[in-house]
């Protein structure tokens, strides 16, 4: 990438005369361009595309790499050492798990978007509520595996209360994420899906129902921290004060996203 390559070219700069390193000027090792690495939920793919290209924009001295999976899966290779300078999970969850172990900095924790579950089918199938995921005719459900996927943790919680799970676990299909939800609904692999409504704009127009919007009794909210090991703290704080900022904040809104210290939900 365009940044790695300067800061290679940069290392060159060790075998001039020392001379002439000691009497360069300060300014220019600040103004050397870093990359910080962004690992974000799946859920958030398009939106942190828009983001990271419009922080860029404003700070040309930063390149934004973004490591998009499951949040757990995205925890999972913090616990494992990856150079990870900004976390942005679609769960609390795991974000709890990582600042149980030092691994982020608790001060820059903050839930910096919403999102509301909905449950989906390819189009013109004949589910109308949520109850009609009982019937015979209905015979595979796909939601993200509990387990790594939030998505799948609130699909899975939404029909336990609504006295549901037990009578169709035995149809779901696990995920690996919540686009891997939708592609099983488009092609008609499953009957039905849980996603986010933010991931409905992303599919092609027509392929799909949204049948309801499914109470969760725990609001969909997205933390985002700075991890502790980063190694661009500076660049990594304003990425994740971007996200809260005016430009954040619109490009979120403009995606579909609600704000959570100002939509009510």
């Amino acid at each position: 990438m365009k940044y790695l390559i300067n800061v290679f070219g940069a290392v060159s700069l060790i075998f001039i005369p020392i001379l002439l390193i000691l009497t360069a000027p300060p300014a220019l090792t600040s103004t050397q361009p870093v990359t910080i690495t962004v690992s974000a939920a799946a859920s958030l793919t398009d939106v942190f595309k828009d983001i990271a290209a419009d922080f860029e924009k404003r700070n040309p001295g930063v390149n934004v790499e973004l490591n998009l999976a499951s949040s757990g899966s995205l925890r999972l290779q913090i616990e494992a050492g990856a150079q990870i300078d900004v976390f942005a999970s679609a769960s609390q969850k795991h974000m709890d798990i990582l600042a149980g172990n030092g691994l982020i900095f608790n001060k820059s924790r903050q839930d910096f978007a919403g999102n509301s579950l909905v449950l989906v089918t390819q189009k013109n199938r004949t589910i109308n509520k949520i109850d009609d995921l009982r019937d015979e005719n209905v015979e595979r459900i796909a939601i993200g595996n509990p387990e790594t996927s939030p998505v799948g943790r609130y699909a899975r919680q939404s029909l336990m209360e609504a006295g549901l799970w037990d009578r169709v676990k035995d149809k779901v299909i696990f995920a690996e994420n919540v686009k891997q939800v939708l592609t099983y609904v488009e092609r008609g692999e499953v009957d039905a899906g849980f996603v986010y409504m933010t991931d409905v704009d992303g599919v092609q127009p027509g392929s799909i129902d949204v049948v309801c919007t499914v109470p969760v009794s725990i609001p969909i909210l997205y933390p985002a921290a700075v991890v502790s090991s980063s190694s661009n703290k500076v660049a990594a704080e304003e990425f994740n004060n971007f996200l809260t900022g005016e430009n954040g904040r619109r490009i979120l809104k403009n995606n579909g996203f609600w704000l959570p210290d100002q939509d009510v939900v």
